[in-house]
């Protein structure tokens, strides 16, 4: 069984995954290959997006490269085609490594290459204003880019309609987080 895990900015996605970790299941991190393929491919990076995205160590300053593309659909896609491509592979690749069930750890779950073979999909849920303390504590960016960002994700749940897999929407609204997410979780059929 492959099962989708996602949930829009701040609302508990990877503490989510992290509680299925105990319960034994394997979790890929599709975002932290995103950044792995951005420095495989950094070289591209640079030739499409400029030089001045390179950082001290020759690393991608992922951050410059994040304003360089927001609200650019043009721009988003280049960088899609550039990384995408890789992610999928090693997503892909894993899948096929693993001997039992799954997880697959994705904030832009809706974009993988294994979306259509998802059997079950965990979205992760949270009220704006507990979202947008968690983003305030935990990344201590400015409130506009916190809106920024939350509005980015203004469709995120239509995504997920066109799925073929059983959808469970898992609520996340204590601050900090707390044992009742591992309930929720713990109540998801076939987890075991």
């Amino acid at each position: 069984m492959i099962i989708g895990l996602t949930g829009k900015y701040c609302a508990g996605k990877n503490y989510a995954a992290s509680l299925l970790e105990k319960k034994g299941l394997p979790v890929l991190d599709v975002d932290k290959l995103g950044h792995q393929a951005l420095e495989s491919e950094k070289e591209k990076i640079f030739a499409g997006f400029g030089e001045d995205l390179k950082n001290h160590d020759g690393s991608v300053n992922r951050r410059l490269l994040g304003q360089r593309v927001f609200g650019k659909p043009e721009q988003l896609a280049a960088l899609e085609a550039i990384v995408h491509p890789s992610v999928n592979k090693i997503t892909g690749d894993w899948i096929e490594s693993q001997t039992g069930s799954c997880v697959i750890n994705a904030a832009l779950l809706h974009k993988s290459s294994v979306f259509k073979r998802l059997d079950k999909i965990i979205i992760i849920t949270a009220p704006f204003l507990t979202r947008f303390f968690r983003a305030r504590k935990r990344d201590r960016l400015p409130y506009v880019e916190i809106i920024k960002r939350f509005y980015r994700q203004r469709d995120f749940n239509a995504q997920y309609l066109s799925a073929n897999a059983e959808i469970y929407r898992i609520g996340n609204s204590e601050f900090p987080f707390t044992k009742k997410l591992s309930r929720r979780i713990d109540g998801i059929e076939g987890l075991d």
